[in-house]
């Protein structure tokens, strides 16, 4: 078989797990189809130890859900599978009924790009309850991974300072999925260019890259190495030195320099790849700027991340181009980001909405109830806070928030205070009503969104908690929801 045929197929209504299937076949079995759910794709801590996150992975959920539909294969596959007893796990007839699905979802969601926050809903589902089950998996995978690592690229692209950040990750990444789902996060984080000549053309994303140390090792010495390269590509000449000794390797780049000089070109850089990377860069830089070679960066590489970054920085390193692998493209060091999708209300057919709430010996993990919407409050360009709040009952007037893991930390926003709701219409009635932005649109928001930041939000250790609470409404109706399921009558 071939199996990337076989992965990367027109349908991918079998990108879930099992119990949403499990599920939606109970659904139906209980004459619950025309019931209607509300189910919240939220994450209860920021991620890396930060103050925020950036929101990722819209697009690629929006075009799953409008190819969403259940093959005749899909659906041969599952008549195949088996229960306990070696029985069909699915009637034949419920496989029917899911050949015969289209969305038919509201589906609201953050834009990318935005900076959200640990409680916030980055996707609101109401409609059908089987399709707002069945596709929970999968906009988990879409909104989870991407949002990790466009939260990664940001906190990168912070420390570097204005520093371009190249991401080099695709060999180290998790398989195919992960390597452009990466490549694609981290661009939108804020990354100028990846080495992934795939992800380049799918998405548009400028590349980069020269040689690597076994080009070197091909010949017989550094300088003809570096000499051979220059005169295949004269025009993108970055000598990665180490391969060898670092300052000799820059002395021969030098050498090279000249002789593109002579023919009207020029070195566009040296990069270093191991090795004290501060004492290195100092020495390299000197070696340059004596040569006359003052406008010739130098790149560095070798298991970066935004803490090493910031220590070389203080360590006064001559780095001026940062390319980041491996700890940008996994997410090092937060495996996941730790995204959920909760059921928070239903509705009867002709009813109204019913809130639910699924409770927890940890707090954090208790969910909120409702139909949910963020409020983002503004004075003078930066952001101020977040409320959640209820869309069948918004606050009017002055609007207060209750920490949710701290019910006596509040915060009140006057009336007339600038707002604006985050999550927007996506899909109504499963049709798309909304047009996914260019990803340099995506880009500079990230970029605005992060200038409206407090500088202590944005910090790397030990960040200033951005205020994020539910309307004090919410919170009273939220708590009431509690202690009647945990038996306690007003």
């Amino acid at each position: 078989m071939n199996l990337l045929a076989a992965t990367y197929r027109p349908s991918l209504a079998l990108l879930t797990d099992l119990y949403e299937l499990t599920m939606a076949y109970g659904y139906w079995k209980a004459g619950l189809c025309d019931h209607e759910a509300a189910f919240h794709l939220t994450y209860r801590e920021n991620p890396f130890g930060g103050g925020y996150a950036v929101a990722c992975g819209l697009e690629p959920a929006v075009e799953f859900l409008q190819r969403l539909r259940f093959e005749p294969d899909d659906l041969d596959y599952l008549a195949a599978l088996r229960g306990e007893d070696d029985g069909a796990l699915f009637e034949r007839a419920f496989l029917d009924f899911l050949g015969r699905l289209t969305l038919a979802c509201d589906i609201d969601a953050v834009p990318e790009g935005t900076v959200v926050f640990a409680h916030e809903p980055l996707v609101r589902v109401t409609g059908p309850i089987i399709q707002s089950q069945v596709i929970e998996s999968a906009l988990l995978n879409f909104i989870n991974f991407q949002t990790l690592i466009a939260t990664k690229a940001a906190r990168i692209v912070e420390a570097a300072e204005g520093h371009p950040v190249l991401e080099f990750g695709l060999r180290r990444a998790q398989g195919i999925d992960g390597a452009l789902s990466a490549a694609r996060a981290a661009y939108v984080g804020g990354c100028a260019a990846t080495s992934n000549v795939l992800a380049g053309r799918l998405y548009g994303i400028p590349v980069k890259g020269t040689h690597a140390h076994s080009w070197v090792m091909c010949f017989d010495d550094e300088l003809t190495a570096f000499e051979t390269y220059a005169r295949a590509l004269p025009n993108n000449c970055v000598f990665l030195v180490d391969t060898y000794d670092t300052l000799s390797g820059v002395r021969h780049a030098i050498e090279v320099a000249g002789q593109l000089r002579r023919q009207g070109r020029r070195l566009l850089g040296v990069r270093l790849d191991s090795g004290d990377l501060a004492y290195l860069s100092i020495e390299a830089r000197k070696l340059l700027d004596a040569a006359g070679l003052a406008d010739v960066p130098i790149m560095a590489s070798s298991e970066l991340d935004e803490s090493i970054i910031t220590s070389l920085k203080e360590q006064g390193a001559k780095i001026a181009v940062w390319g980041v692998g491996t700890r940008l493209v996994t997410g090092h060091d937060a495996a996941a980001l730790g995204g959920v999708y909760k059921l928070t209300a239903v509705r009867r057919p002709g009813g109204p909405w019913e809130d639910r709430v699924k409770l927890s010996e940890q707090q954090l993990k208790t969910s909120t109830p409702g139909v949910l919407q963020v409020r983002r409050f503004r004075d003078r360009g930066e952001f101020i806070g977040d409320a959640i709040y209820d869309v069948n009952h918004p606050p009017t007037g002055p609007s207060t928030i209750v920490d949710p893991a701290d019910a006596t930390r509040r915060k009140t926003f006057h009336a007339g205070t600038e707002s604006c709701e985050l999550l927007v219409p996506v899909f109504r009635g499963g049709r798309l009503v909304y047009e996914p932005p260019p990803l340099e649109a995506i880009r500079r928001r990230v970029a605005g969104q992060l200038a409206a930041l407090h500088p202590g939000v944005k910090r790397l250790v030990n960040p200033h908690r951005y205020p994020v609470g539910l309307e004090i409404g919410l919170h009273q109706r939220k708590t009431e929801l509690i202690l009647k399921q945990r038996g306690y009558q007003p």
